[in-house]
């Protein structure tokens, strides 16, 4: 099984750290990037000499919106996964990510295990099919 490789759009430094942890301790993931804002998030993501299988997004960030990186890599020809993770996970951001492309949403607050749990049926799927429709 190998590693996905994950770039996280999170804007403090505590929580992306926590999470780059967690995830390196539940899941075969490799970190390959990090932005606080939208703008440099999608200047990495549309820069070709970087590869990322998934994005994890916040909504939130220092400047723009998570609903703006969704948006720019709707619009990329090969955009990774999209995964939101965000503490505004209500059934109008759910629904708004996903019409943005966002294949998961999951809340901060009491849904990291389940996106732990789902990272993980990713990596074990065929590039995440599987985990996809789970």
């Amino acid at each position: 099984m190998d590693n996905i490789r994950i770039y996280i759009v999170e804007d403090s430094s505590v929580i992306r750290e926590n999470l780059i942890d967690a995830l390196h301790e539940n899941a075969p993931i490799e970190v390959v990037g990090t932005a606080e804002d939208e703008r440099s998030a999608l200047a990495w993501l549309r820069d070709r000499s970087h590869a990322c299988d998934l994005a994890i997004v916040d909504i939130f960030l220092k400047n723009g919106s998570g609903l703006g990186v969704l948006k720019g890599m709707g619009e990329m020809d090969e955009a990774p996964v999209r995964v939101v993770l965000s503490n505004h996970a209500t059934p109008e951001i759910r629904a708004k990510c996903q019409q943005l492309g966002a294949a998961k949403v999951f809340d901060k607050s009491n849904e990291l295990d389940e996106m732990l749990g789902w990272l993980n049926r990713y990596a074990r799927s065929d590039r995440g099919v599987a985990a996809l429709r789970s």
